[in-house]
């Protein structure tokens, strides 16, 4: 029996450093109260070469992180493979796969075997005219092969519930949060929109990786616009996109998602600019003395927001 999964609102609370006046200051001197935002933001990066392979060969000091223009200082610098992975993996079932969906859904049962490890919990999520969680995170394939095995296909495509929905779970999870999303591109019930979609996952520091399954025929049935979409919110949060209209490609899509999820290095750092003036911050990573072997390419999130939303 699938559940039904309905949106709902997270608020965080922020609790401020307090800093006392200096003992020595005189009596009549009012205490200073200072807030001061300490939160460490995590950046995970991909690096990939000219034929989109990973580069796992990086250190620290070829990495220069910026927030808003303004170099920081990274306090943190690992290359993550140990980290524990949350993934969502939510499946387009409305109607216009109906003839892709076998194929998609072999392609998932592969992926889940070759990259969940005992310390990682994968969710999946079937959407089409509403989102159900068929599975929730575990590391138990067993159940995650039943729940593959009772996606069934629906009618309508509610794309952006699944990302918001998905993200929402992704936000209660610790380590590297991921979603991999299989999907024809197109949207056309959801309650949530675009911007609501995108940034819930970038609140939730969720990665998205876009699957597209495209039709044989050129051009037939094809939704570009939600497939403009898709692959925007894959770069805005540090994924990528692929297409695929076989099963070779489906494949081929997950094995690149499975080799960049086991070489990303993580960036973390103190803002040094402590004030919530800016909702949204930006981020830029760039490369200092790569080795030999470019060009290289990275992925990382487009930046982080500093208060929550109200959704």
């Amino acid at each position: 029996m699938t559940k039904r999964i309905r949106p709902f609102t997270f608020v965080l609370l922020v609790v401020p450093v307090v800093i006392g006046a200096c003992a020595s200051l005189p009596a009549e001197e009012p205490e200073t109260t200072l807030k001061v935002d300490v939160k460490l933001v995590n950046v995970f990066v991909t690096v990939t070469d000219a034929r989109g392979a990973p580069v796992t060969n990086l250190q620290k000091e070829n990495f220069l992180l910026k927030e808003d223009g303004k170099e920081q200082k990274i306090a943190i610098f690992s290359k993550e493979s140990a980290l524990p992975l949350s993934i969502v993996l939510a499946i387009d079932t409305s109607l216009s796969t109906r003839k892709d969906l076998p194929l998609e859904l072999i392609s998932a049962r592969k992926f889940a075997h070759a990259i969940v490890r005992p310390q990682d919990g994968l969710a999946l999520y079937k959407f089409s005219e509403e989102v159900s969680q068929m599975v929730p995170f575990t590391a138990d394939l067993k159940k995650i092969d039943a729940g593959i095995d009772k996606v069934r296909n629906g009618a309508a495509t509610a794309l952006y519930d699944a990302i918001f929905l998905g993200a929402q779970a992704l936000s209660r999870r610790q380590g590297r949060k991921v979603m991999v999303v299989i999907t024809d591109g197109g949207d056309t019930v959801s309650q949530v929109d675009y911007k609501e979609a995108l940034r819930t996952a970038q609140e939730a520091e969720a990665i998205i990786y876009s699957i597209v399954i495209v039709p044989i025929e050129a051009d037939a049935g094809r939704d570009t616009g939600g497939e403009h979409a898709l692959i925007q919110i894959s770069a805005d949060t540090g994924g990528k996109y692929y297409y695929a209209n076989s099963l070779a490609q489906l494949d081929d899509a997950f094995q690149k998602i499975s080799d960049e999820l086991r070489t990303q290095y993580l960036l973390a750092y103190y803002p040094s600019n402590r004030d919530s003036n800016s909702e949204f911050r930006q981020l830029r990573v760039d490369l200092a003395n790569p080795p030999a072997g470019g060009p290289y390419q990275s992925h990382y999130r487009a930046g982080y927001y500093t208060r929550k939303g109200t959704f």
